[in-house]
């Protein structure tokens, strides 16, 4: 269950860290505070269980930032553009 955790916990640091980037770079303000808010807590979350990880539970955050960010690089630009669509 930790595994997971981590694991989720890396992955939305992440993804919400490559999000941010091009909210930043498209400057999309009120997306930028709401993932600003995401990174905040993800790493809460991974600040509080990582320091006591097993060897299996840093494999899992390990993995979970390259999938973050993969995710992200795909999802933005959907995301960007529904939003656009519905504005």
């Amino acid at each position: 269950m930790t595994e997971l955790s981590l694991f989720l916990a890396a992955f939305i640091t992440v993804f919400a860290l490559g999000f941010q980037q091009q909210n930043v770079a498209g400057r999309h303000y009120l997306a930028a505070v709401f993932t600003s808010m995401a990174i905040g807590s993800a790493q809460l979350f991974l600040w509080r269980l990582a320091p006591t990880a097993t060897p299996t539970e840093i494999m899992a955050t390990l993995a979970g930032g390259p999938a973050g960010i993969i995710a992200a690089m795909w999802a933005h630009p959907r995301i960007a553009k529904f939003w656009r669509g519905r504005a």
